[in-house]
């Protein structure tokens, strides 16, 4: 995930949200009653007018008039700048608004409810100036002060992020997908997105892969997929005898597309013992192009040979039995569990389940994580999603087993 951020676009304009109504709203009937001079009022009057017709620009220039006039009281500035900057929203006059509204603030005559509105003004107009730490500032004052706007909070969080804060973009961010999750509501994307953004400016691989896992299980896209394969892969202590576990989650996700790819994973499943599955890859290569074609199609065809070959040896290998027989009497469960899977892969999806169940149970594996990790695809992929997901959460070890469990039990959902 390459994206810089968030975009928050409404936000950015949130200003001009207020534009009339911030004018009108400061002319509360306290300052009202407070003497105005008819070299002030009127030009305000007129202002006002050409802002209820939405002829901002036009009441910029009015507004201009006073500013000529001298010795005005706190009361006159006060309202010709809350004219102003309500006219400077209209407008699209974002310094107009923030140096207006501030002094607006800053005089303390606005009703509390005005006053709140304005706050939130300059955290918008902050923001789309740019001026990153005054946005974070004016944001945390809204929200501090009651402000019910989760937009401005999303706005502190990304104000954050765009100031190079990655570690407070994260921690806020996740602050709030957790009372989501926590109150059975889906996390927005978008937070879920600057989450994983912060963590990969942070270079924490675990937070990001974790975010991305939420990504995947909220929001599954085929390029959030391979984009969390990959970077597991790259992971440090991932073991490279889970590359055909790796290739199998590609294929499941619609991410194995390379024809090298589709020459690799059969190779190595001919190597593990499963020809049935590479069989079924050589075929969907052909199916969908990724084979058949190209410089290397020779050397396709013979792959394609081989695994025909190879299949056709397994099938008399299983049907004799003789296997079968020997695996039951081994004092470890290994050997059942290789069968059982050769045997699902090839076509025996219960027979093949059962054994590989038997083999577990049997216990003294090699690799008993890597027994369960196959087995709960086996249920997966046999649409037996729960107890799949159930096998799969058992997974444990640190070299790369129990990531792609988990990964597993996203898909299984």
């Amino acid at each position: 995930m390459a994206r810089s951020g968030v975009l928050i676009s409404s936000i950015a304009r949130v200003a001009l949200a207020l534009t009339v109504v911030a004018g009108l709203a400061a002319l509360s009937p306290v300052s009202a009653q407070e003497a105005v001079r008819p070299e002030v009022g009127k030009p305000l009057q007129a202002a006002s007018a050409l802002l209820k017709s939405n002829k901002f620009k036009e009441a910029l220039t009015k507004i201009r008039e006073v500013d000529s006039v001298p010795n005005k009281t706190a009361n006159e500035t006060y309202l010709i700048e809350s004219m102003r900057g309500s006219a400077a929203s209209g407008a699209g006059d974002n310094d107009t608004i923030i140096k207006s509204f501030e002094a607006v603030v800053a005089s303390g005559k606005a009703p509390a409810a005005t006053q709140l509105k304005l706050v939130e003004a300059l955290a918008g107009a902050y923001y789309r100036a740019r001026d990153f730490a005054a946005a974070n500032k004016w944001a945390s004052r809204y929200l501090r002060e009651g402000g019910g706007n989760q937009q401005i909070r999303t706005l502190l969080i990304q104000s954050y992020f765009q100031a190079g804060d990655f570690a407070n973009s994260a921690k806020e961010s996740l602050l709030d997908i957790q009372a989501d999750e926590k109150a059975g509501r889906t996390p927005p994307e978008e937070k879920l997105q600057l989450l994983a953004n912060s963590y990969l400016r942070q270079k924490n691989s675990s937070g990001y892969i974790a975010t991305i896992e939420k990504l995947l299980n909220y929001y599954p896209k085929k390029s959030l997929w391979a984009d969390v394969i990959s970077r597991l892969q790259r992971k440090p202590g991932f073991s490279d005898r889970l590359a055909l576990d790796v290739y199998r989650l590609q294929l499941a996700t619609g991410n194995l597309t390379a024809t090298d790819d589709y020459m690799q994973m059969p190779q190595l499943a001919l190597q593990a013992g499963f020809p049935g599955e590479a069989k079924k890859v050589v075929d969907e290569g052909y199916a969908n192009g990724a084979l058949g074609k190209g410089a290397d199609v020779e050397r396709q065809k013979r792959l394609r040979d081989l695994v025909e070959k190879r299949v056709v040896e397994n099938q008399k290998v299983i049907a004799g039995g003789a296997e079968e027989t020997a695996a039951k009497a081994a004092k470890d469960g290994n050997a059942l569990v290789n069968l059982g899977y050769n045997l699902f892969t090839s076509g025996q999806g219960p027979k093949g389940i059962g054994m590989m169940e038997a083999g577990i149970n049997k216990g003294d594996l090699k690799r008993p994580d890597d027994a369960k990790l196959r087995l709960g695809i086996s249920l997966i992929q046999s649409g037996q999603k729960a107890r799949g997901v159930q096998v799969l959460k058992s997974v444990q070890g640190a070299d790369g087993a129990q990531d792609l469990a988990n990964l597993w039990v996203i898909f299984g959902r």
